[in-house]
């Protein structure tokens, strides 16, 4: 299948024709919605249905739908727990803190296939060390290995519900104070003290087959000088060659100040794509767009078969979804553990 790379954000609640025109450029591969493009449900399931209609292969539509602070759909939708919640359960109870990170994932899944959206940017795989001002507890633990157990089943209860899991944010955000959205950001530590911790979910979830990773914006310095998204030693030698990583790499928004080193939004872009990325996002500049659509002409349409398993599968539309038993076992759950 022949795809462009970009990821790209829109406006509002429905598509202008000016951006209908945008979207059918090949260059665009989907679309990244926030709570900008969210009234409800139904409202959700007629843009998707819009977008979907506008060309084939359908544009891939995605969203950061953790639970906790980050969650760009509410009203209408089930409020789902921040991933450190569940990580606290698992203390009290590592089967049901198991079980529960598939079932909010389920439920997170279901939901937002059943409004046409295909994928979710999740889950957190970084370590929350208490440190971070923009993980804290979207993470799911301090400990790696309960870190990567929990991101497994959280990626299994996805799957159950037709969606792909996306991890992020390689290869480790979580000993890192700065926030990458309005400042640079940079860890210290050497290579092999990030391998025995920050990267142990990442492998864990990589060897279990994850369809895609997102690359952390921020610099390495004992590795690379390049933030990880823009560095071909943490995304081709480590990441690839290294761990064998086989699916998608998705860029982190390069309109986050974190990115913005590299020039113009063309040759960050570029920078990104030259390092290895296969997607790049961005979210929330739409003539950063439309400055990258007429500039980045020498790119060439790749074929990218791994970039299917990223689509979701639908099983109910939002209308049905309530009246299914496994909706309403899962709601019990999230009220029954998380209120």
């Amino acid at each position: 299948m022949l795809s462009g790379p970009l990821i790209v954000g829109i406006a509002g609640i429905e598509l202008s024709y000016s951006e209908k025109e945008m979207l059918k450029h090949p260059l665009i591969s989907g679309v990244i919605l926030f709570s900008r493009n969210y009234q409800s449900p139904e409202q959700l399931s007629r843009l998707t249905q819009s977008i979907h209609e506008l060309r084939e292969p359908k544009l891939l539509i995605s969203v950061d739908q953790e639970g906790g602070r980050v969650q760009r759909f509410r009203s209408g939708f089930s409020l789902l727990p921040a991933a450190g919640s569940i990580g606290k359960l698992y203390d009290k109870d590592p089967v049901l803190g198991l079980k529960m990170a598939g079932s909010m994932a389920e439920l997170m899944a279901l939901e937002l296939r059943s409004c046409g959206v295909d994928l979710s940017f999740a889950p957190v795989l970084d370590i929350d060390n208490g440190q971070s001002k923009v993980i804290g507890n979207r993470g799911f633990h301090s400990d790696p290995v309960i870190v990567a157990e929990l991101g497994k089943a959280y990626v299994n209860g996805m799957k159950k519900a037709g969606m792909a899991a996306v991890a992020k944010h390689y290869p480790g955000h979580g000993s890192v104070i700065n926030d990458t959205h309005l400042e640079s950001a940079s860890d210290p530590r050497p290579l092999t003290e990030i391998e025995q911790k920050d990267l142990i979910p990442f492998k864990s979830l990589v060897e279990a087959g994850i369809a895609g990773i997102m690359a952390a914006h921020v610099s390495y310095g004992q590795v690379d000088q390049h933030p990880a998204g823009f560095s071909k030693i943490w995304l081709q030698e480590i990441l690839r060659q290294k761990l064998h990583f086989k699916g998608v790499i998705f860029s982190d928004d390069l309109g986050m100040m974190a990115a913005k080193q590299y020039g113009n939004i063309i040759q960050t872009v570029k920078a990104a794509l030259n390092a290895g990325c296969d997607r790049v996002l961005l979210c929330n500049e739409p003539d950063a767009v439309s400055e990258v659509l007429a500039g980045l002409t020498d790119y060439k349409l790749t074929q990218t078969n791994t970039i299917l398993q990223a689509y979701g599968q639908s099983y109910y539309t939002w209308n049905t979804l309530s009246q299914q038993l496994r909706w309403q076992e899962l709601h019990k759950e999230l009220e029954t553990y998380f209120s």
